[in-house]
């Protein structure tokens, strides 16, 4: 699926074109420029969006085997969450985790 087709899905939804093309511009913008920034972008189920910084290293080139000399970078991440997961693995929407019980609760009523 291209940005066009993915257009098209939103319009389906939302009504027209137009609309969805200008939601999506204005979603796909604030990801880019908060991630250019330094912030983290979490979308709970999605996953999370975050730069990564690359240190310099020394490549070779495979083909002579000389050493290049590769410049520190910063990259775009993404971690998908556990439902995207979930989804792509078995076609299921994953089951949201239950809390962990305390311990000492109060809901017996007894004594100790």
């Amino acid at each position: 699926m291209n940005k066009r087709e993915l257009i098209d899905a939103i319009s389906d939804r939302l009504g027209d074109k137009k609309t969805a093309t200008e939601a999506l511009n204005a979603v796909l913008e604030a990801i880019q420029s908060a991630v250019a920034s330094g912030d983290k972008v979490a979308i709970t189920g999605f996953g999370v969006f975050e730069k990564s910084d690359r240190p310099a290293r020394t490549a070779r080139n495979p083909a002579t085997g000389a050493p290049i000399d590769v410049a520190a970078s910063s990259v775009p991440k993404f971690r998908p969450g556990a439902d995207f997961k979930a989804l792509v693995n078995d076609g299921t929407k994953a089951a949201p985790a239950k809390p962990a019980a305390r311990a000492g609760s109060a809901r017996s009523g007894k004594k100790k």
